[in-house]
């Protein structure tokens, strides 16, 4: 049925709008779209937006649906991939395959990332934004063909290509990670110890808290305190990633941080003024 669809759209394609757009669309999906607008959609990154509130004419509504799409048939593949692996490394294996780097990745290779719509500062500042584009994408084929579209063009176009056993034993330093998100944002970051136990075994285990700004970020747990601050970055990563508001609320926070700093600097500056005058006015005074 799958096929039979796309034989008939590939005989419609010299009739319609955006034929060019159409091939492209062709040769990254394995298909030609039916309802281009999703697709385009996908495409349109927010710094292009025109309605600031709306959200209805840039990617991260679909960029929302793809994610859980994804995760979706990501867990469905490895379920059935690694029938004998525990749930741990199935989310661990899960978590490496649809991070930002490996979607960053795969839209550069697939020449998605050329397609996207973007104002040139924000596409030198962002680097998620092909990741992001990608899950947009997932979301559009969801809208356009439904789930079973976007299985077979996650099996078929991307997992296969995949080294899905080498991505798995790959450890991925999400504090290394983490840290380099601070930096790159200019935004304070630590790692703090929230509680030592010790479980029913006797062996003690470890909660990290992140907090980015004085905001609370996630929580980690782990048997040593570099696995409880692998876990809380691991989560916090992943929070970034998905929770606008917190995102927003710690550029507030840094502004916030920012002014009261430059206030602090600038009362400081008026205190050594005067302090300035105070002294060449006692030493007039001496001269008379």
């Amino acid at each position: 049925m799958f096929l039979k669809l796309n034989f008939i759209d590939r005989l419609k394609l010299p009739f319609r709008k955006d034929r060019e757009l159409y091939a492209s669309f062709r040769e990254i999906l394995g298909f030609y779209p039916r309802r281009l607008r999703y697709y385009k959609l996908a495409l349109q990154h927010k710094s292009m937006s025109t309605h600031v509130h709306k959200g209805s004419d840039h990617n991260e509504r679909l960029e929302y649906l793809g994610d859980a799409v994804l995760e979706s048939i990501v867990s469905d593949f490895l379920y059935h991939r690694y029938k004998d692996r525990r749930e741990g490394f199935l989310t661990n294996t899960r978590s490496k395959l649809v991070q930002r780097d490996t979607l960053n990745k795969l839209a550069r290779d697939m020449g998605l990332e050329q397609l996207i719509n973007s104002n040139s500062h924000s596409n030198s500042h962002n680097r998620y934004m092909g990741g992001n584009a990608f899950e947009a994408l997932i979301g559009a084929i969801y809208l356009d063909r439904g789930y079973d579209a976007c299985m077979h063009f996650l099996r078929k176009r991307i997992l296969r290509f995949i080294n899905i056993d080498a991505i798995a034993v790959k450890e991925v330093n999400f504090k290394s990670k983490l840290i380099e998100w601070a930096q790159f944002h200019h935004v304070l970051l630590e790692f703090k110890a929230v509680e030592d136990q010790h479980n029913r075994m006797e062996a003690p285990t470890f909660t990290t808290r992140i907090l980015i700004e004085g905001l609370d970020g996630e929580t980690g747990k782990g048997f040593s305190k570099k696995e409880s601050h692998q876990n809380a970055a691991k989560n916090t990563l992943h929070a970034l990633r998905t929770d606008k508001q917190f995102v927003q609320a710690i550029h507030d926070a840094k502004a916030k941080r920012k002014e009261a700093e430059e206030q602090a600097r600038q009362e400081e500056i008026q205190a050594e003024s005067l302090e300035n005058i105070e002294q060449d006015h006692q030493e007039e005074n001496q001269e008379l």
